[in-house]
């Protein structure tokens, strides 16, 4: 077997054994299969691929033998590919029987933890008084949109409820699997391998970063409550009124600008004139909730896009949310998992290389790298101009400068509490992956939750408890929650860059190419820093997050004001295919596709919402 032969029978060896798992996967978080065992079984064989470590030894004795090829081009492309499974099998490899045994027990754990939880139900109490089963979604809404105290109590307390649970179902007897299994490959505790693993850099050097922005927005953050406890009581500090006390009427008044129903055609329409190209991915998205499915958007590519031999292989992408078009709120939750999960899909679509080891979210695949992506299409559902452009109530009238104005003045002066509500969470995984077992009690365990919650966001308890976050008990996501914010950090950054070359960035049909040109074509073959240099020019900055943070309201809402009169001089994009086969479902049932247009599929989706549910 040749180099590159060892390399094409890698590649097709991993599309086997990455799909059986993906598919698995979707089918058991979906809600559309109990079969969690076949599920685990898959998980462990894909990690066991992975995990291997004579795979490390056998690629570095085929790209010995690849320098011997006499064809330049296939020389360069056999070493290319190798090489990135080289640092995929050096990111996941477990040398010791005692680390392959423990990470089999943390899959099966985990596996038999999610069906457990999966049969636990929240309840609130409702408008009407009566008791109502929640999904995280639904109890997130309430509490940050409903005018009825009772029902944003009753929602909290379900989450804090929900954390108490999992602290006396197995969270706990997890954190201690993953401590024994992290010291085993020679980490102090399982942060400090996960920070190694998915960022490439020790937690100290994490932290450097981010006490440098705790540093810098902590004043704001402690303006921002100071104010809002003096206009509007200290009742408004409480964990179920805070989001509320400062969005909950703005989000009200946006509400009828951006139905459900709609934002699919939204993501459709915006995404073209962005002229983002999904290069003929297969994308299924289940956008609706439902029991039993898992209560969290996500993104997962079960075909990785690559080149084979110089064949495209497309993509085939699934990615869901957890919509409930009745609920106020429900339009723009919506709208902004399609454009987050949506810059996922289209980050997965395009990378083109010729492995698609460099094409999915696992390591060595940064989360802060993957996030930046998402992260910078769901920006734009903030920006003044996209408003006035989407946000259209039933009469097609846009969305008033006086709402987008209120919304402004309720978000910019807690943009560094938001920012920060990403932060707590690296803040309390790192001090819980650190304490000894002894110490790993409810009681403590739950204390420790509040005093961060307490010292990053100034509550005494968050609107979103921390371990009612499904982050944390998920193996890829645990200790990883700080990519997100890592990535807001790069997504300010590239926002600026865009700003200043060409003045405005909603409907920009630069962007697109742009954005596959420099952060997505080559995968994880290139760090996150040097895709943004690639573009900018600059490395990684936090500089522009930070300042964005500490903007009044009168020059956020200036700012806004300025991209919205701009539009009066521009000429509109024209919608660009998305070039991809896209399918809307709910579980099996499949309501709208476009074989036939994407206008077939919006028109069919919006049918559905509108007699389903009204809105």
């Amino acid at each position: 077997m040749t180099a590159t032969d060892f390399l094409n029978a890698l590649n097709r060896e991993y599309l086997d054994v990455h799909r059986t798992k993906e598919d698995f996967f979707w089918q058991t978080y979906m809600g559309t299969s109990d079969d969690h065992q076949g599920s685990a079984q898959a998980q462990k064989e894909w990690t066991i691929f992975l995990s291997t470590a004579d795979r490390i030894h056998q690629v570095r004795e085929q790209l010995v033998a690849a320098e011997q090829i006499s064809d330049p081009q296939e020389r360069e492309q056999t070493i290319i590919g190798l090489t990135g499974w080289l640092n995929t099998f050096q990111a996941h490899a477990l040398e010791s029987e005692q680390a392959q045994a423990l990470k089999a027990e943390i899959i099966q754990f985990e596996a038999d933890l999610f069906e457990k939880k999966q049969q636990y139900e929240m309840r609130f109490t409702d408008e009407n008084g009566e008791s109502a089963v929640g999904s995280l979604p639904v109890l997130g809404a309430n509490i940050r949109t409903s005018a009825n105290e009772t029902v944003r109590k009753t929602s909290h307390q379900a989450l804090l409820e929900l954390e108490q649970w999992l602290l006396v179902n197995g969270f706990l007897d997890l954190v201690k699997l993953r401590n024994r299994f992290a010291r085993s490959l020679g980490f102090a505790n399982f942060f400090d391998y996960s920070v190694v693993k998915t960022e490439k850099m020790t937690s100290d050097e994490l932290f450097t970063i981010l006490e440098d922005f705790e540093h810098r927005t902590s004043a704001s953050n402690q303006a921002s409550l100071t104010a809002l406890a003096e206009q509007k009581g200290l009742q408004a500090l409480q964990g179920h009124n805070f989001v509320f006390s400062f969005a909950g009427d703005a989000m009200r008044d946006l509400d009828p600008y951006v139905p459900f129903s709609q934002s699919l055609r939204r993501w459709v329409e915006s995404f073209g004139r962005l002229n983002i190209d999904y290069s003929g991915a297969e994308l299924t998205l289940d956008l609706l909730d439902r029991k039993g499915k898992y209560e969290n958007g996500f993104c997962h590519g079960p075909v990785p896009a690559f080149y084979d031999q110089g064949e495209w292989i497309a993509a085939k992408v699934n990615f869901t949310s957890n919509a409930k078009p009745d609920q106020v709120g429900s339009g723009y939750d919506g709208i902004n998992t399609l454009f987050h999960e949506g810059g996922h899909a289209a980050h997965f679509s395009n990378m083109k290389m010729n492995a698609p080891c460099f094409s999915q979210e696992f390591a060595p695949t940064s989360m802060a790298y993957a996030e930046t992506q998402s992260m910078f299409c769901d920006s734009l559902l903030g920006d003044g101009d996209w408003l006035k452009l989407y946000a259209h109530d039933e009469q097609g009238n846009p969305v008033p400068d006086a709402v987008i104005k209120a919304l402004v003045d309720s978000r910019q002066p807690f943009r560094s509490f938001m920012e920060r509500s990403l932060l707590v969470v690296p803040y309390f995984e790192r001090a819980l992956y650190q304490l000894d077992e002894a110490q790993l009690t409810p009681a403590a365990v739950t204390q420790l939750a509040r005093e961060m919650e307490h010292k990053i966001l100034g509550l005494a308890c968050s609107p979103r408890p921390l371990m009612a976050i499904p982050h944390l008990l998920s193996d890829e996501a645990a200790c990883s929650y700080q990519g997100y914010l890592l990535a807001n950090m790069a997504v300010y950054q590239t926002r600026a860059y865009f700003t200043e070359k060409f003045g405005y960035l909603t409907d920009n049909p630069e962007i697109g190419p742009l954005l596959a040109e420099h952060y997505w074509h080559k995968g994880n073959s290139v760090t996150h820093s040097a895709t943004i240099e690639s573009l900018t020019g600059e490395g990684f900055n936090a500089k522009y997050l930070a300042d964005e943070c500490n903007l009044s309201a009168e020059q956020a809402w200036r700012a806004e004001q300025d991209k919205i009169a701009a539009l009066a001089g521009r000429e509109r994009a024209e919608i660009a295919s998305l070039n991809a086969s896209i399918a809307v479902v709910d579980g099996a049932k499949v309501l709208a596709e476009n074989t036939q247009s994407d206008e077939a599929l919006c028109v069919d989706f919006e049918c559905y919402i509108q007699t389903t549910y009204g809105r």
